[in-house]
């Protein structure tokens, strides 16, 4: 009898893959992909027993069309273990993970539901003893030493050595679920269907010509400098910075930090450093991590302008492949969104770090085109508190063991070093950070100074817009900002604009277009927003008000105020204050403290000294078990004890609870504007994707808390639209007036609306 691995065109199987052709097929390809990881041998092993279970006489009638589909993703995990003796059992039983998670996605290793390691693997056998002889009579000796693939990864501490080895599990499962779909897509190919190109050429072929490049674009860049004065200062200065940088460049891999003010040009500083690693030290691709949608596009297209459009990959939750004219080209950038090949890649940290922690297949086969990469995280003090202690522990992995590069960079470093008072940070060190004298960057960059102005009711602020044309106010709330933005409005001040996520996305971007102008021209503008304008966006204002919050917040603020440097330092202040009638939310409150701790420690709290003082009283405040709010490093535990059970890995639950991102919010799309009303009137097209569909109203949907959208939903002023084919995926305003210009969606209450507009 001949055993089949995929189907073909003929009834009689003669083009039909045959199932030893795919399992070697995969093996090798798997092994392949994870030679840069140190794990070739069981990652071959893994791709040559992950389809042993389609030798059950019941699948081949399955793919004959001749009976319902059969699971077949836990034999060869069963057999595997079986063969393996001694040492080798460890690796086995890792591999296992992956070959029974190769479709459904990693186990746990015990859970109430079917899908578990320990339900599973003690499933009766159903398979031909045909595999062995297919396979190979040598099986057992082909994989007795699999487990010296381990020392490598040996590690002295107990915790981090479950955590080390799950990690290992990952990069298997990652080599084996992109070599099992490349080789199904290849033979698919070889029946018909369309050829997709997925080849990208490699970052070290492409180095010399992005160096070439770079050059130009910053001479180009340079060319435009002032001829005296503060301008040419300022581009001497990052000239400096960007020679200092790359200076370093041939320094062993490893972490890195790269600490430059506002206005210092960290984000070409960084791209020259990695481009010059790279090439140093053989790295496959550089990718560029960013934590805020709203500027990935500026990045993306600073890094297309200088490397060339068609060598960087876009990848995060806002990307629009349709963009992409040619059918060819839009395929390409999709297949490498699922692997990660392209040599230059701009994602957010999300996609990074979720992926990291994931496991679906479709998510973790990137994982091993991330090893031997330089990797830069930008604006590095975003990363999410209760996740930083699992974040901490995955950039070590790939520092140490899968030759990455990292680079930490940021204006307010967060201090995730290791030191007596912070034993769980990363291993460091000054001698590690690319730019030239922080503490003098931050004294020579400092364009504001921060003030604090005590308590400040909502008329005393006011008060103060009036005294200044052009000046920004940052509140904690949208609660707040929507007051006061009513009482300046009642004050008959001149210029004054509300933005917040009140607004859909789409709707922020034509304001901060007129907030630029205003700025620009002179104009009066006085613009009242949450701290969504200060993630990253580009405004230039005279001056600021920020409710309190914590000093990484209040110096992102001060970003906003003489960003140009065209201002005297002295005269451009960033007033802190406290707002008695709005108390802040739990998590700023903390922060707060911990401002307040250091405060009189440091004269200026723009400088690193002050930053890396704030951090230490954040992270000795809340402690291990805040920095790991969901504890991700428990959840993966070895035993020398139970030679049945040594590893006790939670992936599926890990998969699900880590999540870079949890607002408590829900979406309610505002169909105004054309654009968003043709996209509305496609969501009973069959043929349109959901997934497509939501990223093009993303930028048209207002978040709003769960109980609020039930309420406008109960009194017909939202509707979930398609349900028969999209579910309650789709909520769209029925009701055009609860959303205004310059005030955004109302949901709370009838006080801002008149009694025809609404009822609650």
């Amino acid at each position: 009898m001949i055993y089949f691995g995929h189907s073909g065109n003929c009834g009689d199987g003669s083009d039909w893959q045959r199932l030893d052709a795919h399992l070697l097929n995969v093996a090798r390809l798997s092994s392949s992909f994870g030679e840069k990881t140190g794990l070739a041998r069981a990652a071959y092993i893994a791709g040559l027993f992950h389809d042993v279970g389609k030798y059950d006489p019941a699948f081949q009638a399955y793919i004959a069309g001749r009976g319902a589909s059969v699971e077949h993703s836990t034999a060869g995990a069963q057999v595997l273990r079986d063969l393996a003796q001694g040492p080798d059992k460890a690796m086995a039983e890792i591999i296992a993970y992956a070959i029974l998670g190769h479709h459904a996605g990693l186990p746990d290793r015990d859970n109430t539901t079917g899908g578990s390691f320990n339900l599973r693997i003690g499933h009766p056998l159903r398979i031909a003893d045909a595999w062995r002889k297919e396979l190979g009579d040598d099986l057992a000796a082909r994989i007795s030493g699999m487990g010296e693939e381990l020392r490598r990864f040996a590690v002295k501490d107990r915790e981090r050595q479950g955590f080390t080895l799950s990690f290992v599990g990952r990069m298997i499962f990652s080599c084996l679920v992109d070599a099992d779909f490349k080789d199904t897509e290849a033979f698919y190919v070889s029946q018909g269907e369309r050829q997709a190109d997925r080849e990208w050429p490699l970052l070290q072929d492409l180095i010399p010509d992005f160096l070439a490049r770079f050059e130009v674009h910053m001479a180009r860049f340079s060319g435009r400098s002032v001829t005296s004065g503060k301008g040419r200062d300022l581009n001497d200065l990052r000239a400096h910075i960007l020679s200092q940088v790359r200076s370093k460049a041939e320094e062993r891999p490893g972490l890195f930090t790269l600490t430059v003010p506002t206005g210092g040009g960290k984000t070409l500083a960084s791209l020259g450093f990695a481009l010059d690693h790279a090439k140093a030290h053989g790295h496959q691709r550089i990718i560029y991590a960013i934590p805020f949608t709203s500027i990935i596009d500026q990045t993306a297209a600073i890094f297309r302008s200088v490397l060339g459009e068609e060598h960087v990959l876009e990848h995060h939750s806002n990307i629009d492949e349709e963009k992409f004219q040619a059918r060819e080209r839009r395929d390409k950038l999709k297949l490498a969104m699922e692997d990660w090949a392209a040599p230059v890649i701009v994602t957010t940290t999300v996609q990074l770090f979720e992926s990291l922690f994931s496991a679906r297949p479709s998510r973790a086969r990137k994982l091993h085109n991330i090893a031997n990469s330089v990797i830069v995280l930008d604006e590095a003090q975003t990363l999410p508190r209760p996740l930083l202690l699992p974040v901490m522990r995955a950039l070590e992995e790939l520092t140490e063991r899968y030759g990455c590069s990292i680079i930490l960079c940021t204006a307010t470093q967060p201090a995730l070093g290791k030191t007596d008072a912070f034993p769980f940070g990363l291993p460091l060190s000054p001698d590690r950070e690319l730019a030239p004298d922080p503490e003098n960057l931050a004294r020579r960059l400092g364009r504001t100074r921060i003030r604090h102005a005590g308590a400040m009711e909502n008329d005393d602020l006011i008060t103060q817009l009036a005294e200044c044309e052009q000046m920004l106010v940052i509140v904690n709330s949208r609660r707040h900002a929507l007051d006061l933005y009513k009482q300046a409005q009642a004050a008959g001040l001149d210029g004054v604009m509300h933005l917040t996520t009140r607004q859909y996305a789409a709707d922020r971007r034509t304001m901060l277009q007129e907030v630029h102008r205003r700025l620009k021209s002179g104009a009066p503008c006085r613009l009242i927003a949450t701290s969504l304008i200060e993630a990253g966006v580009d405004v230039d204002f005279p001056a600021a008000l920020r409710a309190e919050a914590g000093l990484d917040q209040i110096i992102q603020a001060a970003g906003r105020v003489n960003r140009e440097g065209t201002r005297p330092r002295d005269a451009s202040f960033v007033s802190v204050f406290a707002p008695p009638q709005y108390a802040p939310p739990r998590e700023i409150k903390g922060l707060i403290g911990d401002m307040k701790r250091i405060i009189d420690k440091h004269e200026d709290l723009t400088m690193p000294a002050a930053i890396a003082d704030y951090f230490g009283e954040v992270y000795w405040r809340v402690g291990q078990e805040g920095l790991d709010g969901k504890g991700i490093r428990g959840r993966f535990n070895i035993s020398k004890f139970n030679p049945n059970e040594l590893t006790d890995f939670s992936y599926r639950q890990v998969g699900q609870d880590f999540r870079m991102i949890e607002s408590g919010l829900v979406p309610v799309i505002i169909a105004i504007e054309d654009e968003a009303k043709d996209w509305v009137g496609k969501l009973n097209v069959e043929a349109v994707s959901s997934g497509l569909l939501a990223r093009k109203l993303q930028a048209f949907s207002v978040q709003v808390p769960p109980k609020a959208r039930e309420r406008l939903r109960a009194c017909g002023h939202v509707e979930f639209l398609a349900t028969e084919l999209r579910g309650d995926q789709f909520a769209v305003l029925k009701k055009d007036s609860l959303y205004r210009d310059g005030l955004g969606l109302i949901w709370e209450d009838a006080e801002y609306l008149a009694a025809e507009d609404f009822m609650w």
